[in-house]
């Protein structure tokens, strides 16, 4: 029951806004029936919404998620630095961690980028990008920058953030728009870091 019940989780998140529960039943391989009974049970504890006859991810997901911490105490360490970094430099300003073959983002803070390119909680990087990159790449001393290599019209200075043992455990990756200089970007980020 509680394979399927994520299942229907997962096929909503993969969905968007909303879904039905034939296009549900489709996605998940699960029988119409089964469906019903377990959307039923996921709109009672405030897990799934429902709108006529159209559901969608609800509030009690989003509460258990923002209790998930990758790291203890990263990502209420990372608030004020991400929140100065994008003060000092209108960067869209995100914090990633390494799941799921993805860079997850688990803090963030809209910039400049804005409506071009939004980040958000819970927004996946490829790890081609420099958030990827500085997460999965060797020890490095220094920014890994992209120069509008994964996206037109956007650029970005990213590194790693170590535990105290050296493990990288994080990224920090501050996104602008095409024509900025990445020096001083790349500084404002190592600092932040």
């Amino acid at each position: 029951m509680l394979e399927g019940a994520f299942a229907l989780l997962d096929a909503l998140r993969r969905n968007g806004d909303e879904a039905g529960v034939t296009e549900l039943a489709l996605a998940c391989g699960v029988p119409k029936g089964s469906v019903h009974r377990l959307l039923d049970q996921l709109v009672g504890v405030g897990a799934v919404e429902r709108t006529g006859n159209r559901y969608r991810v609800g509030p009690q997901l989003y509460r258990l998620g923002q209790a998930w911490e990758p790291h203890p105490g990263l990502r209420p360490a990372a608030r004020l630095p991400l929140q100065r970094l994008r003060a000092a430099t209108g960067a869209s300003v995100v914090l990633v961690v390494l799941r799921e073959e993805a860079a997850l983002t688990v803090g963030s803070v809209p910039g400049d980028l804005e409506p071009l390119l939004p980040v958000r909680n819970g927004l996946a990087f490829r790890l081609d990008t420099a958030a990827g990159k500085a997460l999965r790449g060797p020890r490095r001393s220094g920014a890994v920058l992209d120069r509008e290599d994964v996206m037109e019209g956007v650029c970005c200075a990213s590194l790693p953030v170590r535990a105290p043992d050296g493990r990288t455990v994080a990224a920090l990756a501050a996104l602008v728009p095409a024509g900025r200089r990445l020096d001083g970007l790349a500084h404002a980020v190592a600092g932040a870091g």
